[in-house]
């Protein structure tokens, strides 16, 4: 990098040694430029990876792996790409090779977990993975995802505190206070512009509580859809989940669904044991999930529910319609999350999608790093599909 952080333009002999490892080694490339030890390496790495697909392609032949079939050429190859390229590259070869040459049976062998570059796809995978993993594999497999839990909580853990106790704090205050959870000190300096001094007196125009007197002030209740299509979002819901669960001003559930529902709250003390309590994969039963989740619903007005699913329902839609007008109706607080991940919602159901926006459920996708904002939001009472608008997140329009 120059002085000024811009990378120079590469001279003609770096520019031609770029295209030859891009090209790869067939004669068809036509550089003639040779390799150094180290780039001969790299261009071993990209060749195993990318060469025999392209190969294959030229020659109207089918495609076939690069890295072998064993678990130690992979752990090798994983090796030197992380020798050779910078982190982000590296997360995106793996990514490929796991796409491009079906490796994720490899995952279960503990040589590849030890030298794999952990990130949220990876976790998402393992877990996937978690009930046909051998037993050898586990340890090392959850040694791997806590890396990446605790990265991530350490992250994302004081901005959601953060978000959500200072929504609560200004939600406590603009309540109407029962007399024995009046702050009398922040009451009678809030109003001494109402002093009477004829009658030596403050008169409580508003009243401050402590708001401390309840067990919550609000349920919040994730409920999250564990097909496969949903992994790096059910990984972050466990996390935020987590995260909230700490926090003694509100309570907080977690429920995963595919065709059939499981409670995961008694584990949100430990994030990873709730991620291998989740199997990703299968069908999805959302009208099934929302029957539990309003079975849970002790106080509607003070509950928020997120449904984070792509509303592929494969379960009645009528019904489930309904449920959510219901669940409404009643006073929860509801919104669609259509993704809890930085990619986005590339594939969703729009029509449903638009029903839920129709009955007062906004419908939107929304990153981990917005998350505790939305939240805060959803606590406050605001307008989500403002708050959303406000910050260029496109929602669904209701039908």
């Amino acid at each position: 990098m120059s002085a000024q952080g811009i990378e120079p333009s590469p001279t003609g002999d770096e520019r031609l040694r770029r295209w030859r490892l891009i090209l790869g080694g067939d004669r068809a490339d036509g550089i003639g430029c040779g390799l150094g030890k180290g780039d001969q390496a790299m261009d071993g790495a990209l060749e195993a990876l990318y060469g025999s697909e392209m190969s294959a392609e030229a020659e109207g032949k089918k495609r076939s792996a690069g890295l072998g079939a064993s678990a130690p050429n992979v752990a090798r190859w994983l090796g030197d790409i992380r020798t050779y390229f910078p982190k982000s590259v590296v997360q995106v070869m793996q990514w490929d090779a796991l796409e491009r040459l079906d490796l994720k049976q490899m995952l279960t062998e503990p040589e590849m977990l030890e030298a794999v570059q952990p990130d949220v796809h990876l976790v998402a995978d393992l877990v996937a993975l978690g009930a046909v993993m051998p037993k050898k594999s586990k340890e090392t497999a959850r040694a791997v995802v806590r890396k990446v839990v605790d990265d991530l909580m350490r992250k994302l853990a004081s901005p959601m505190r953060q978000a959500i106790l200072g929504s609560l704090s200004r939600s406590i205050r603009n309540r109407i206070p029962r007399h024995n959870e009046i702050d009398w000190n922040r009451t009678i300096r809030a109003n001494l512009k109402h002093y009477q001094p004829k009658y030596k007196t403050v008169i409580p125009e508003a009243r401050i509580g402590f708001g401390r007197r309840r067990s919550s002030l609000r349920d919040i209740i994730l409920c999250v859809d564990q097909s496969g299509s949903m992994g790096t979002s059910v990984v972050y819901s466990g996390i935020f989940s987590a995260v909230m669960a700490s926090l003694p001003a509100v309570t907080t559930r977690i429920v995963v669904f595919d065709t059939t529902v499981v409670d995961l709250t008694e584990k949100l003390d430990d994030p990873v044991e709730l991620l291998f309590g989740v199997q990703l994969g299968g069908g999805t039963d959302i009208n099934r999930a929302l029957a539990y989740c309003q079975e849970l619903v002790r106080r509607p007005t003070e509950t928020i529910l997120v449904l984070i699913s792509d509303l592929i329902e494969g379960g009645v839609r009528e019904e489930m319609l309904k449920r959510s007008s219901a669940l409404v109706s009643s006073g929860t607080q509801a919104m669609a999350l259509l993704a809890l991940n930085d990619e986005g919602a590339p594939c969703y159901d729009h029509e449903n999608a638009a029903a839920l926006a129709a009955l007062g459920i906004p419908a939107f996708a929304c990153t981990p790093d917005a998350f505790p904002d939305l939240m805060a939001a959803a606590i406050g009472r605001q307008e989500l599909s403002l708050w959303a608008a406000a910050r260029g997140i496109a929602t669904v329009r209701g039908q």
